[in-house]
């Protein structure tokens, strides 16, 4: 009766979407691409083993390079589809993957364009990245003998309360999966409690990610253009986060701090734009491709797939989403490439992973942007401190590797045979 229910309010719903899809395609062209495959239709791709894997949005995408790498390598005569449901995941997906993979929309999830996308791709595994649940879609993939894997999975407390209420629902979702590989023993705990089986623990594959040495380079020469000149980086940062983070450094930061600033959204890039103009503050846009000047204050970072070489250049980063209920982002990065992190009171995202990082000594936690911007202030005038934080950075990223290896163990039994 729920999944009927649910499926009614999807039917319902479906005009809304499309005026959704039609609104938000103003401001991100991308979203309106190939508006039918939302539905599952499209032309019929010529027939080929294909490996699937979804990725709803930009962070998953990104986490997801060690896995499709590891894929290829065993399966290198399959086709690699990679769905999405957000435009920005799908050009970070193209970005990453455009010269192996192929891209389509996860359809809305009713039923009927769910069984149209199956029969269209004729997935052998699907690979459903991080925390996306969808019902019909799970019960389309068992009923057509498709499995599936919930990889990298996490759970927070307060996502998996809210599951909770809605039981049986929920639980027979989960059970649709093949198998469900947490990165944590607690994610693994909390997702067992709402009634999946087949749970196991892999780490997180975030950790496996190499930083493209073509960014680190950029990084490095953005650095040798600045001289001496110290960067703070607000990274990654949504919706309000930006004026309270500038209002609390502003008072207390050296004039001679270069801010870069990257918003998480590109989206919001020009929005974020405005507020710094609005605040008398000099600004220059990486989308010009000029350099901070002397008398530069803010560098906007409005171009895309440049994080590690922002992580690269800084001698701090302020994490976003932390600053605001939004439950973080992801601080790996960072450490990845010795960048010394602050990050707020709200990381329940990515809680192991933060918790781990500060008890490394590679990251700080504040309780506000104010406490934030009186840590930033003393560590930048502390080389040997920031030193020590990124070495511990870097040590901190390498001991937790392998969730890559161990993912392709645990689904080894759920892939085609290879070929002798």
């Amino acid at each position: 009766m729920m999944r009927a229910f649910y499926t009614l309010i999807w039917l319902l719903g479906l005009p809304f979407a499309l005026l959704r899809s039609r609104l938000r395609g103003r401001r991100e062209p991308g979203y309106l691409e190939d508006l039918g495959g939302r539905l599952g239709l499209g032309p019929q791709p010529p027939a080929r083993p294909t490996l699937w894997l979804h990725a709803v949005s930009v962070g998953e995408t990104r986490a997801a390079a060690p896995l499709l790498a590891a894929l290829r390598a065993r399966y290198p005569d399959h086709r690699i589809l990679i769905t999405q449901m957000t435009a920005t995941g799908r050009a970070t997906a193209r970005q990453l993957y455009g010269d192996f993979a192929e891209f389509a929309w996860l359809p809305w999830d009713l039923p009927w364009a769910q069984r149209a996308f199956l029969r269209r791709w004729k997935p052998a595994l699907g690979v459903v990245m991080e925390t996306e649940i969808w019902p019909n879609l799970l019960q389309e993939c068992r009923q057509a003998g498709v499995p599936v894997v919930l990889a990298n999975a996490r759970l927070s407390a307060r996502s998996a309360a809210r599951y909770a209420r809605l039981g049986g629902f929920v639980r027979a979702a989960l059970q649709d999966f093949s198998m469900l590989i947490a990165q944590t023993a607690e994610d693994a705990a909390r997702l067992s409690a709402l009634g999946a089986r087949q749970v196991a623990v892999a780490g997180n594959l975030k950790f496996d990610i190499e930083p493209p040495a073509g960014q680190l380079d950029l990084g490095r020469r953005w650095r040798e253009a600045l001289g001496a000149r110290r960067v703070l980086l607000l990274a990654s940062t949504r919706e309000d986060e930006e004026a309270l983070l500038l209002d609390a450094l502003q008072p207390v930061l050296p004039d001679d701090v270069l801010i870069a600033l990257v918003p998480r959204h590109p989206q919001r890039f020009d929005e974020v734009a405005g507020l710094i103009r609005s605040r008398g503050l000099t600004l220059r846009r990486r989308s010009a491709g000029e350099l901070p000047d002397a008398d530069t204050r803010i560098w906007l970072g409005d171009a895309m797939g440049e994080m590690f070489a922002w992580y690269a250049l800084a001698d701090l980063a302020l994490i976003g989403g932390s600053w605001q209920p939004l439950g973080g982002q992801n601080l790996i990065e960072a450490c990845a490439v010795g960048c010394p992190v602050i990050v707020g009171p709200h990381t329940f995202n990515f809680t192991q992973a933060t918790v781990d990082a500060i008890t490394a000594g590679a990251a700080r936690r504040a309780g506000d942007p104010a406490e934030a911007a009186s840590i930033a202030s003393q560590l930048l005038a502390d080389p040997s401190t920031l030193t020590a934080t990124g070495a511990a950075g870097l040590a901190f990223a390498r001991a937790h590797r392998g969730a890559t290896e161990r993912t392709m163990a645990l689904i080894a039994p759920l892939l085609p045979p290879t070929s002798p």
